[in-house]
């Protein structure tokens, strides 16, 4: 999955640059390869393959230590199920895992199986650099099209022409749900109630409230020892209030709306006027996620993959809904995804399927993966039994699931064939964060310019 965001940090997204291969993303569709294809199919997760001849395979990711002795665990297993696959996987750090696929696929030599999501799914997909898996999807008895969150297969559809319909051309690692998470001792020692689990019960006011309390100056330096809220999400606010960073059907970017303008400006006075979060010295000196970790953070964002980190804890903490507009009295938040695409030029095509369905589909691979606290699984009946019923925390669960089901929207470079449009963006959006101009005189000034370089590299 997408990792952490920290917009209130000005993250550059880094893109991965498109890099052509022989077939295109609409062309023939390739049929199962390898032994006995329909037969393995068939039997996929069956454990089967003791006299089949011994295969290697590569599998590239990236992710930080956890997610990596994560994988290496989930591997192993896989190897256990299909004991004529060796997978050799390499885990790269995630600032650099762009240029290494680029400069791997430039030399014809990507991995079997390695991650895919957002933009960069779109691209390969259209340069024919993805195996197109629907045959080997129709053939597996892993995969129940009535069992996987259609929310994430659609991310890995490709028509030939747009995302989101036609064959599969990747699997789901994980679908991200960006939950906000509290710190319930600070809740319980400033006498402030939690906030509600349900979309559309708090309100952004609400939140500014309890922020407003939480916030602690003890040495009465000007700099609070702990802060309110920390890294909102600019998305949540922005959709929540009604408002939209582009429409991808008509080609627009909406930066400039009121909707929108009100919502950057409500973000950016969270600091600027309340002083209930950080600014951005004090951001630099220690970001919200260590600040979280450290107890000295109220509110902040979190996804199921930080869920290994947060167990260690030593304090409570539960997740919530973002707070919806007072405005709307709606909620939203962004629902990630990262993908295991299937290299075109793999010369071993159904073991690499094989491996990406059982980091996906198969069972065995998605329990393990969810008790790991790696991710919600991609199994509809796992996440609504085994997951919700786990001992650790969160405690309120469901709200992961609620917005995968009701209230997650894909992130912003989902649909985008080129980022530079949103790069911009959060390249300069330090004026207002910093309050150099206001959000409606800045969103007029950026509109221009994000719609030339959409136009100019995605139609």
């Amino acid at each position: 999955m997408v990792k952490r965001k920290m917009k209130w940090s000005m993250v550059l997204l880094l893109a991965l640059t498109l890099v052509s291969s022989a077939c295109s993303g609409g062309g023939n569709t390739p049929e199962p390869s390898g032994n006995n294809a329909g037969e393995e199919q068939t039997n996929a997760g069956s454990g089967s393959g003791d006299n089949k001849e011994p295969v290697t395979i590569e599998f590239m990711g990236h992710g930080n230590p956890t997610e990596k002795s994560i994988f290496e665990k989930l591997i192993a297993s896989f190897e256990d199920k299909y004991p004529n696959v060796t997978v050799k996987y390499t885990s790269v750090p995630p600032g650099e895992y762009a240029q290494k696929m680029k400069t791997l696929i430039a030399s014809g030599k990507a991995p079997d199986v390695f991650y895919v999501g957002s933009a960069e799914f779109y691209r390969f997909a259209e340069a024919g650099t993805l195996l197109n898996i629907q045959p080997y999807l129709d053939q597996t008895s892993l995969f129940n099209p009535d069992n996987v969150w259609k929310q994430a297969m659609d991310r890995y559809r490709y028509d030939g022409s747009k995302i989101g319909s036609g064959d599969s051309y990747g699997l789901p690692k994980d679908v991200g749900p960006w939950a906000m998470v509290y710190n319930k001792d600070l809740f319980d020692k400033a006498g402030v109630p939690v906030p509600s689990a349900k979309a559309g019960e708090w309100t952004w006011n609400d939140m500014l409230d309890a922020a407003k309390k939480l916030t602690s100056d003890e040495n009465g330096d000007g700099k609070p020892e702990v802060y309110g809220v920390g890294a909102y999400s600019l998305e949540s606010a922005v959709w929540g209030n009604g408002g939209e960073f582009i429409d991808y059907a008509a080609g627009e970017v909406k930066v400039d709306q009121p909707e929108f303008y009100e919502a950057m400006q409500f973000v950016a006075d969270l600091n600027l006027v309340h002083k209930v979060s950080p600014d951005q010295e004090a951001e630099q000196a220690m970001n919200a996620y260590t600040r979280f970790l450290n107890g000295q953070l109220a509110m902040f964002a979190m996804g199921p993959w930080d869920q290994p980190g947060f167990w260690e804890l030593p304090f409570g903490w539960d997740i919530a809904a973002w707070p919806a507009s007072p405005n709307t009295g709606k909620t939203a938040t962004w629902l990630g995804s990262m993908g295991f695409g299937i290299s075109a030029k793999s010369k071993h095509p159904q073991e690499a399927f094989d491996l990406a369905a059982f980091l996906s589909l198969d069972a065995d691979g998605q329990r393990e993966n969810f008790t790991l606290g790696q991710a919600v699984p991609n199994l509809i009946d796992m996440a609504n039994g085994e997951f919700l019923e786990m001992d650790k925390s969160p405690a309120n669960r469901q709200v992961f699931l609620d917005i995968i089901q009701d209230y997650g929207r894909p992130d912003i470079p989902y649909g985008s064939k080129d980022t530079q449009w949103i790069d911009t963006f959060w390249q300069n959006a330090s004026k207002v964060w910093t309050g150099e101009m206001t959000a409606k005189d800045w969103t007029a000034q950026m509109k221009p310019q994000m719609q030339e370089l959409y136009d100019k590299n995605n139609k």
